[in-house]
């Protein structure tokens, strides 16, 4: 059975970092295509940043610069690094893993919120 489990989430300043992590069981984080997604009170769900199984990074325009997505295959673990945090960062964030080879197996894990606030 497939697990994704955030964890990292908080409150933290304007300008500050956190570091969210994403534990993975039952899968390879090394296989996958994997996400960082977040929602934020009444919008969408959106795209904050991918690695692909070949390690290919994409971000969205609002978060260049100051987040870094990455895995530790050893921990197979998946990571969002992010800086210059700003109140709108604020959102709950979701690990994602996709299946590359098809469209058969995609998986959310439960979300970790994250708060900018002063």
């Amino acid at each position: 059975q497939v697990q994704l489990v955030e964890s990292g989430g908080g409150l933290v300043q304007p300008g500050g970092s956190l570091r969210l992590s994403c534990t993975a069981s039952g899968m390879f984080v090394y296989i996958y295509d994997m996400g960082w997604y977040r929602q934020a009170p009444g919008k969408q769900r959106e795209l904050v940043a991918s690695l692909t199984h070949g390690g290919a990074t994409n971000y969205a325009d609002s978060v260049k610069g100051r987040f870094t997505i990455a895995r530790d295959n050893a921990n197979n673990t998946l990571y969002l690094h992010m800086d210059s945090l700003k109140p709108e960062d604020t959102a709950v964030y979701f690990c994602n893993a996709d299946w590359p080879y098809n469209n058969d197996y995609h998986y959310w894990g439960q979300g970790t919120r994250v708060t900018v606030s002063s």
